[in-house]
């Protein structure tokens, strides 16, 4: 019986996913193959990054062990530092610093994305990784601490105000949770939780552009009921000692400034001599293989993915990253077989939204009509999407 080697590169949503479908394709159509599955990472665990906001007020954990998650697959922890395509090998280093060349058949990446970060000398924290987190979650309890024993009113209310620059998802769901966060340790130490200001600046000129005025009238709605402010229309330019600068030219004192501006391809996929877009996603076709490059695909936030019949791009959340990762099983599978391959599809219109504690907006648009869902309901739907997300 002939064997297969496949190896996935990247321990996230689209790979632990993609693992997961190429398993079934695998099992369902084996003739008279079988297939050798490699997943590599740099970590021993897969990092459930659409909860980073979590570690920013809680202390909980939002890590996995890969062994757990996926008991049955080998894996290597080391970084890849080059694609030989030609050859069909994969150089990567581990963490004794040893080089290994692994020789593969069919190679997917799902290296994901890595937050956008200010320059250094704009202040604030960036909410890019799990560090970043729990230094957010240090320095506004912090804060609350100087505020018990503060005299001056004016200082007392700038440590107790948090700007969130960025009102993407990452931003929206940071700043509901920080406003219940806050206000119940506010309180614990005596202070007034009313003091405690949250406040999400955004560039646009409404929340959620991507749907109907109405949607994001809802959420900015719902974001004011649980405590936080939203500014329209403004970009952060800088937060220095604890002065904070619009491009309108307002200021404004806060103790803390977060930054969530959004994500990029992963800088990696830059050294390993693959064709990639001027923006730095991988380049693919309408089966997610990459051009020019025999048994090499990818999917997830770092590969450009666009419908063929629509154009329009695929999104970086982890809901397209499952839907592609399912499709990817199949394309591989009749890869294999040498049968014709599934086509890309755009995923439907989704989005489900964080806003604090047993509180979320669900969005959804079928048929041309719009479905808005808010509430505890609403917030079991948002934890399932994300418990699916990572097997739990």
């Amino acid at each position: 019986m002939q064997q297969l080697t496949c190896v996935i590169i990247g321990g996230g949503y689209a790979g632990i996913h993609a693992v997961k479908a190429i398993q079934k394709r695998c099992k369902e159509n084996a003739g008279s193959r079988t297939l050798r599955l490699i997943l590599i990472d740099k970590h021993d665990y897969h990092f459930r990054k659409v909860l980073l906001f979590k570690p920013a007020v809680s202390d909980e954990n939002i890590t996995i062990p890969l062994a757990n998650l996926l008991p049955t697959v080998e894996f290597l922890q080391a970084t890849v530092t080059k694609i030989e395509t030609e050859l069909k090998v994969i150089r990567c280093l581990d963490g004794n610093g040893n080089e290994n060349a692994i020789p593969y058949d069919y190679l997917i990446l799902a290296l994901g994305s890595v937050v956008r970060q200010p320059e250094p000398e704009q202040g604030g924290i960036p909410l890019a990784n799990l560090e970043a987190a729990r230094a957010i979650h240090e320095v506004w309890h912090s804060n609350l601490q100087k505020a018990v024993t503060e005299s001056d009113e004016r200082e007392q209310q700038r440590l107790m105000t948090i700007a969130v620059a960025g009102a993407g998802i990452s931003g929206i769901e940071t700043s509901a949770e920080l406003a219940h966060a806050v206000r119940e340790v506010a309180a614990a130490k005596g202070l007034e939780p009313n003091m405690v200001n949250i406040l999400l600046i955004n560039a646009n000129d409404r929340l959620f552009p991507e749907t109907p005025e109405k949607v994001g009238e809802k959420l900015e709605s719902h974001l004011a009921e649980q405590g936080v402010g939203t500014i329209h229309g403004r970009k952060v330019l800088q937060e220095k000692d604890g002065l904070l600068t619009l491009s309108s030219g307002e200021t404004m004192s806060v103790g803390l400034c977060i930054w969530t501006l959004g994500l990029l391809p992963n800088p990696v996929l830059r050294s390993l001599g693959i064709p990639l877009t001027s923006d730095g996603h991988v380049l693919v076709d309408e089966s997610y293989r990459v051009q020019g490059a025999e048994g090499l695909y990818s999917i997830g936030d770092c590969a450009a993915i666009v419908d063929p019949i629509s154009g329009r791009v695929d999104g970086k959340t982890c809901k397209e990253a499952i839907a592609q990762a399912d499709r990817l099983g199949k394309i591989l599978s009749a890869d294999v077989l040498g049968r014709p391959a599934p086509k890309h599809k755009a995923f439907m219109d989704f989005f489900c939204v964080n806003l604090g504690p047993q509180q979320a907006l669900v969005w959804t648009q079928q048929w041309g009509i719009n479905f808005t869902i808010t509430g505890k309901l609403a917030a079991k739907i948002r934890k399932l999407t994300w418990n699916t997300a990572s097997f739990l």
